[in-house]
């Protein structure tokens, strides 16, 4: 469900539950409010989230509703609550309206730099309030002694921090992008590593070691299922998945298992805190760092492979389907054919209107030849005013049927100045056993076609797109 698309009362409400529901985890670790503070405080993370999502101004009130009632059921203290949940909502005001003018908003986790921004700002801007609200109340409308401040203000900073670190990717990743196809393959490999790092944290952290080692130093052992998450099944599973490796490190140190376990309480409650803070940092980071690098490489893929006039396929491209569809081809003993086209008259409408005209009435054509196809069909702009189709199981017909649906939608066309082109068929193996030999038929049809009936106009590369790629050999 998307937050940001449903109704202000329904938005209100679903806060307001989530809220109570991220305060409830928080207090499962330790069971109740341990000498009034928590291990970590996930809520704190429903709150940034949610502001960043539908707005300050819109949600505050559900944050201060839910933070009141989760004070209440906790500590039963009416003064000690309305306190504790004004400076709750204060952080989550504090913090988003920084995120939002520092660190892209909701945005905020796709970049590594825009997550070291939220870092500093949650944990010397937005915390703080939260972490001076609590061991004021404590001491001032609690049993706390001031002596037992400086500890409060250490305590409650942490678990503010690490829940925001942990919870608020949760929130954002799962609510904001929209959720594509996943196949059955990677849905099974995302089950299958959540559950290994449950097992592994379980064996780690809650003294579930099968040798009955327990309390050794082995938290490093789920590093690798974070790494395994971000490489290849992307943020929102790695944001899942550092979630469950924070919440069971904290659950079971707060039972006196795992590496954390001090003689001190309040030691083993700060180690805990750090090392979900700094696992939340990591995994969010590199999440970010792996998916800025696929979005990279995608684009230098498209660019290898794009035209940049016109959108579609450059000649790189098309030389790289017409070996496939040969490849296929020879496979299954079904024909392909290679619809070769000439726009005429470009040099025409250049000298007349200009070049930027005649890449327009380029672009013109190439969203002709798109719509025209077939999803399985590649059109592909060769050079200059010269572009291809390739037709995977096609017959030279069928060539023939898609050359006159492309020059009726073009005579069809009120845009100015008209556009008209000449084609050619040729078809695989008859014409030509390689990509070369097909276009080259294709080529002289065209040709023998133009000499016809007499249409001139000059083909190969022309003034008006000089950055189109050249035409070469393969």
């Amino acid at each position: 469900m998307a937050l940001a698309r449903i109704q202000r009362p329904a938005a209100l409400f679903v806060v307001f539950l989530g809220y109570v529901a991220f305060g409830w985890l928080g207090l499962l670790p330790g069971g109740a409010l341990t000498d009034d503070t928590v291990v970590i405080w996930p809520a704190s993370g429903l709150a940034l989230a949610a502001m960043l999502i539908r707005g300050r101004a819109a949600v505050w009130s559900a944050v201060l509703a839910g933070a009141v009632a989760m004070m209440l059921a906790a500590t039963g203290n009416a003064l000690f609550s309305l306190a504790m949940a004004a400076g709750l909502t204060l952080e989550a005001v504090i913090g988003s309206a920084l995120v939002d003018r520092f660190a892209r908003g909701t945005a905020v986790f796709q970049r590594p730099e825009t997550i070291f921004r939220l870092v500093i700002i949650v944990a010397a801007a937005a915390a703080p309030v939260t972490a001076t609200t609590a061991a004021m109340a404590a001491v001032l409308v609690g049993p706390a002694a001031w002596s037992d401040a400086a500890y409060l203000w250490m305590t409650w900073w942490l678990a503010s921090v690490a829940g925001t670190l942990v919870a608020a990717p949760l929130v954002l990743l799962w609510t904001t992008q929209p959720i594509g196809r996943v196949g059955i393959i990677e849905a099974l490999e995302a089950i299958v590593l959540l559950a290994a790092l449950t097992v592994v944290s379980l064996a780690v952290f809650a003294g579930r070691f099968p040798t009955g080692v327990q309390n050794y130093p082995l938290e490093f052992l789920c590093v690798p299922f974070l790494l395994w998450a971000a490489f290849r099944e992307g943020r929102r599973t790695v944001s899942l998945a550092a979630a469950v490796l924070c919440g069971v490190a904290a659950w079971g140190t707060m039972r006196g298992y795992g590496p954390f376990v001090r003689d001190s309480r309040a030691e083993a409650i700060v180690l805990v805190q750090a090392y979900v803070a700094v696992m939340g940092t990591m995994a969010a980071v590199i999440a970010a760092v792996v998916a800025e690098q696929r979005r990279a490489e995608a684009q230098l893929r498209e660019l290898a492979t794009t035209d940049p006039l016109t959108g579609l396929a450059n000649y790189r491209r098309l030389l790289e389907v017409l070996r496939t569809e040969i490849a296929r081809s020879n496979r299954t003993g079904r024909a392909f054919a290679v619809l070769f086209l000439d726009m005429n008259g470009l040099k025409a409408i250049n000298d007349r209107f200009g070049h930027l005209v005649g890449s327009r009435a380029l672009c013109r054509l190439a969203d002709t030849l798109t719509r025209s196809c077939r999803a399985i069909d590649t059109p592909a702009r060769f050079g200059g005013d010269e572009f291809a189709i390739v037709l995977p199981e096609t017959p030279e017909a069928g060539g023939y049927v898609l050359l006159r649906r492309i020059a009726e939608r073009l005579a069809g066309s009120a845009d100015q100045p008209p556009v008209s082109v000449s084609g050619g068929v040729a078809v695989f193996p008859r014409d030509g056993a390689s990509p070369t030999q097909l276009l080259r038929a294709a080529d002289r049809v065209l040709y023998e076609s133009r000499t016809r009936t007499g249409v001139s106009g000059r083909r190969g590369a022309t003034e008006a797109d000089a950055e189109a790629p050249r035409r070469t050999g393969t």
